[in-house]
């Protein structure tokens, strides 16, 4: 299964010449351009021509193709991707959010809570989203200590579920 990754939104048009302001999601904005070739959710591809770095977080983009402000304006809310196999390679205790999607969640006693649907950052640090069998989410804290094992290769991930939601007992749809 081939996964695109999130690395950048583009938030608005910069100039009158068709560059476009984005928030990236790379660890270090400057690296957004070394990734070649960006697509969006449908496809259409944007290669880089100009790049610099803005406010944290933030860069300024040209892309060929893009050359007067309303067509930078039409960009506005995409989001830009890249396949997975273009990013380096993680370290052993290293991991990027997207490889985290899909993978089933346990508790502490082997049971089944569910699947990471997302991992979410309110500006306070990374939640993770988990999709339990009926329909419910539980949001926890993206920590060690709520999530204490991540086995990639093996599709998993062990979490700590807080006191009071492991005191109700197991999960009713939980064999």
């Amino acid at each position: 299964m081939t996964k695109d990754i999130l690395l950048a939104a583009v938030i608005g048009a910069q100039g009158l010449k068709g560059a476009v302001k984005v928030k990236t999601f790379t660890a270090d904005p400057d690296a957004l351009g070394a990734y070649g070739v960006l697509h969006d959710a449908s496809g259409k591809t944007y290669e880089i021509t100009a790049f610099r770095t803005a406010k944290p977080g933030e860069a300024v983009i040209a892309f060929k193709g893009i050359a007067d402000r309303d067509a930078a304006e039409a960009l506005k809310g995409t989001e830009l991707f890249v396949r997975r196999a273009a990013l380096p390679e993680t370290g052993e205790d290293e991991f990027y959010h997207a490889d985290l999607i899909g993978l089933e969640a346990f508790d502490a006693h082997g049971r089944l809570v569910g699947r990471i649907a997302a991992i979410h950052n309110f500006g306070a640090g990374d939640v993770i989203a988990i999709h339990r069998a009926d329909g419910d989410e539980v949001l926890l804290a993206f920590s060690r200590e709520t999530v204490p094992e991540i086995d990639i290769k093996g599709g998993r991930v062990r979490i700590a579920v807080p006191e009071e939601d492991e005191a109700d007992g197991p999960h009713p749809n939980v064999a």
